[in-house]
């Protein structure tokens, strides 16, 4: 059911915007900002009602729609290439991160009975930060602080065991813009052995011409999600992880390297 695509991710050229490029790109900026708000109050209403328990409702169903408002200001399409697990399953999922797109793209698709591990930072943004609260974001905070990403990443493991619910984690970290796979972090792989549960690898494809980095001045296109074969982790041992996390990162870097070559170049 998957698609071979042609073009992979990689750092975004330069931009020379004309006058008018940078009035469209305000618009679209102020537009962002009120699909988020507008997004987030909808949410944070209907929450009141279901008194804050109907997570699923936020993420699946208002959430997804934040995310796709978002993309459509942007003219940015989202296609999802292959099929997500069976929801009843615990998976993980992972990505590769190299753009402001992402996060909108990945909260557009409405993983089923997922929770997302994103960056703290974020929170400074009132309206993610109200939709984080209600969707139960996990906020983590930089490698620099190792006794307390122990401590989050304890917590999350509790949650996800009593719950049984799926998550998402960026291995990366941070945007990677360089045109290449980054290193990865471990904590994906350490929840992954704990809960004994499959990694499931996303793949986000965003052309070199629409990605705008780490800025926002993203152009019109199509983004592709490619769901790539799940990795069973009912064998792994702890010890084992730094193994694992290595194997799975040359799975991206060999796909990557696989559609890049194939992608004609500007």
């Amino acid at each position: 059911m998957t698609a071979r695509p042609t073009l992979v991710t990689a750092e975004a050229p330069a931009i020379s915007m004309g006058a008018a490029e940078r009035w469209q790109l305000r618009l679209r900026l102020v537009g962002s900002f009120v699909v988020l708000s507008l997004g987030a109050l909808v949410m944070l209403l209907v929450a009141i009602p279901t008194a804050g328990q109907a997570r699923r409702l936020y993420a699946e169903v208002i959430g997804r729609a934040i995310g796709r408002g978002v993309l459509r200001v942007w003219g940015i399409g989202l296609v999802l290439r292959g099929t997500l697990p069976d929801p009843r399953r615990q998976v993980v999922y992972v990505s590769n991160h190299s753009s402001t797109i992402d996060i909108f793209a990945l909260i557009a698709l409405g993983l089923p009975r997922t929770r997302y591990f994103l960056s703290g930072f974020l929170r400074r943004f009132v309206p993610i930060g109200v939709i984080g609260y209600l969707i139960r974001i996990v906020w983590t905070v930089p490698q620099e602080y190792p006794a307390e990403r122990t401590r989050i990443f304890q917590r999350a493991d509790a949650v996800l065991r009593r719950t049984g619910d799926s998550v998402y984690l960026s291995p990366e970290g941070r945007r990677v813009t360089s045109g290449e796979i980054g290193p990865f972090n471990k904590g994906a792989f350490h929840l992954a052995t704990s809960l004994r549960a499959p990694i499931v690898p996303l793949y986000f494809r965003i052309p070199r011409a629409v990605n705008p980095g780490r800025g926002y001045a993203a152009r019109p296109g199509t983004v592709e999600v490619h769901v790539l074969p799940a990795i069973e982790t009912a064998d792994w041992r702890i010890e084992d992880v730094p193994h694992n996390r290595d194997r799975v990162r040359e799975r991206y870097v060999r796909v990557h390297h696989e559609l890049r070559d194939g992608d004609p170049r500007p």
